[in-house]
């Protein structure tokens, strides 16, 4: 079914807002049968090489960063407290010893960590995914997807978003004019924001009349993460070509919260 467009209205900042939680919707999925098993984890089955990440993680746990944490994050997920300095410093130590999984094995170990409740865990999984980005073949399409849809929020599907699902279509775009066109039409809030910010880091690559029209699709809504989305890929495209960017914000009708942050390094047309 269509979704049912909603009426423009204005918006708030996101240090401001307690948006709503992850919502829950079908999405078309790329993923054969074969690749599906990859992903169906029982989080108490997990792999040697989970359970020592678990291990090395859990020993370092700080129960009153955690608190802090939590609460930084609207209370969305439970953490161990471990502050990225600290896991990015055990991280590294664990990954020299251990070795980083390739292949079928990092979307094993990924979905592994993505089904433990702790967000350390789903941030560890997308630093492993970093790793092996410029290596990653259409096969990773239905992992990213998996990954943006389940235990969503901000904090993980910008950098999926930017950074994996926007280097995967950079090698093949062919395939991100397959998807891509389902997901900026779906229920889901996440799909829609990674169909606008994928080409995020793009600059002179970036395929500005198919963000404008991907723009376009969204401008009316009032699901804030949207909105933003829309603002922050602008502003980014606008260190590229500001010129572009403002004609575009004068001849669309945006939210003031998109044409505010698309505008907000170059101002508007004189």
């Amino acid at each position: 079914m269509p979704r049912r467009k909603p009426n423009a209205s204005e918006s708030i900042e996101p240090s401001a807002t307690a948006a709503s939680t992850t919502e829950t919707s079908t999405s078309n999925t790329t993923a054969n049968a074969a690749n599906n098993n990859l992903f169906a984890v029982d989080a108490a089955e997990t792999s040697l090489y989970v359970d020592r990440l678990q291990q090395c993680f859990r020993g370092h746990a700080n129960p009153e960063a955690a608190s802090a944490m939590e609460a930084y994050m609207r209370d969305q997920y439970p953490f161990l407290g471990l502050k990225q300095p600290v896991r990015m410093a055990l991280t590294r130590d664990f990954l020299s010893e251990n070795g980083a999984p390739s292949g079928n094995e990092l979307i094993r170990v990924s979905s592994e960590l993505w089904e433990l409740p702790e967000r350390e865990f789903q941030y560890t999984a997308i630093v492993l995914l970093e790793k092996k980005r410029k290596q990653a073949v259409p096969e990773f399409l239905s992992l990213y997807e998996k990954l943006i849809v389940s235990k969503s929020w901000w904090d993980t599907v910008d950098i999926i978003a930017s950074k994996l699902v926007g280097q995967l279509f950079r090698n093949d775009p062919e395939l991100a004019r397959r998807t891509v066109p389902s997901w900026i039409s779906s229920d889901n809030k996440w799909l829609r924001r990674t169909a606008l910010l994928f080409q995020l880091t793009y600059k002179e690559r970036t395929d500005a009349e198919w963000l404008f029209a991907l723009i376009r699709e969204c401008a009316h809504e009032k699901e804030f993460f949207i909105r933003k989305a829309i603002g922050w890929a602008l502003r980014e495209y606008a260190k590229t070509d500001a010129a572009a960017v403002r004609s575009f914000v004068a001849g669309t009708t945006l939210s003031g919260l998109s044409a505010r942050e698309a505008l907000k390094h170059i101002g508007s047309a004189e």
